[in-house]
């Protein structure tokens, strides 16, 4: 497998599309280097935005139909960008786009039915990844932390900017890992209060002002002050989030800037704790938000590093094709240290595209 072309399918909770990336693996010491071949991402129209937005509140029946036409829906998508870009793809990584994710009562869901997608594109499919883990008892999240550890090595932490952050990095020999808060997720909707899809270079929030009681009860909720392995999703968010944002009444600008300082307020907790000056990758969306990027520098000694714009948009499809190709060797892609699993796992179901 290591001459042949991976794809990697990731759809994140803030709904800004669907990232392609078309990679190739080489061992590399103890650790794996990685081509990335081609690139692009598909933002959702109106009406598939709305569909998976309000995915979690249809009945079974409805559900079910829904992620067998996005299972056909993001194999078309595969079919479209090899005949686009001409590429013999041996093998699809798909996250799916997750609907439910309740660990604690081992249930998780990410809409995207595989066998669609792989009798859709005619290639070979590994999806679900998150089942294995939940079902021996671990948060099914955060994933990232596999390909960290083997791809990106040469950085102590690495966090990710997404719908939600999440960071990982090494300690006493064991990877750590977990979500850390939301960013985009909240964000990108408090943007859309005034008519953008997101906050560019954070722009908005840097013209607010940071309401101090909001942000100080945001930061004091039970998730923040609870060990890891931990992991976030839409349901805390209506739980524990929603509920203090209708006790303060901002305008857009200020709540932005609240979020901002709640955010870099987070990522810098998570980090502070190493006394020496390390670098610290940041990739994701957020890497983009110029102002977040500035406020998290602002409370840590270590340095922010956004690298390249292929690594900083694609990495998380980058993680999930190579998933699947360690899934395809019968490897470990999921820690049990990180997840908190009774052990490791070689995560995700593979389908025969033929």
């Amino acid at each position: 497998m290591e001459d042949k072309l991976i794809i990697g399918l990731m759809s994140g909770t803030s709904l800004d599309g669907l990232d392609i990336v078309c990679c190739r693996f080489q061992k590399k010491g103890n650790g794996w280097a990685y081509e990335i071949i081609e690139t692009e991402t598909v933002s959702y129209d109106n009406v598939w935005a709305a569909k998976l937005k309000r995915a979690h509140t249809l009945d079974g029946y409805s559900l079910i139909q829904l992620d067998r036409d996005y299972g056909n829906y993001l194999g078309q998508l595969v079919s479209e960008f090899a005949e686009k870009y001409n590429l013999d793809i041996s093998l699809v990584g798909s996250h799916g786009h997750t609907i439910f994710h309740q660990p604690e009562k081992k249930l998780t869901f990410q809409l995207g039915c595989g066998k669609a997608l792989a009798y859709s594109s005619g290639i070979d499919t590994i999806a679900d990844f998150r089942s294995d883990d939940v079902l021996k008892g671990g948060q099914g999240a955060p994933f990232a932390p596999v390909g960290d550890y083997y791809l990106f090595s040469d950085y102590m932490f690495r966090i990710n900017l997404g719908g939600f952050s999440n960071i990982s990095y090494e300690k006493d020999g064991k990877v750590v890992a977990y979500d850390i808060c939301p960013v985009n997720y909240i964000l990108n909707a408090e943007a859309r209060e005034e008519g953008l899809s997101f906050d560019p270079d954070g722009s908005l929030a840097r013209k607010g002002k940071a309401d101090q009681e909001f942000l100080k009860a945001l930061n004091a909720l039970d998730y923040y002050h609870s060990k890891a392995p931990k992991s976030l999703g839409r349901e805390w968010i209506e739980s524990e989030w929603k509920p203090l944002a209708v006790q303060f009444q901002n305008d857009s600008k200020d709540n932005l800037a609240t979020f901002v300082a709640h955010i870099s307020d987070q990522i810098a907790n998570s980090i502070n704790e190493v006394s020496a000056p390390q670098q610290v990758l940041a990739t994701g969306g957020g890497a983009w938000n110029a102002f977040l990027i500035e406020q998290i520098q602002k409370k840590t000694h270590h340095k922010i590093v956004v690298p390249d714009e292929l690594t900083v948009n694609y990495k998380e499809a980058l993680i999930f094709a190579f998933m699947a190709f360690l899934r395809w060797k019968q490897e470990d892609n999921v820690f049990a240290t990180v997840t908190g699993a009774k052990s490791n796992s070689s995560a995700g179901t593979l389908y025969n595209g033929k």
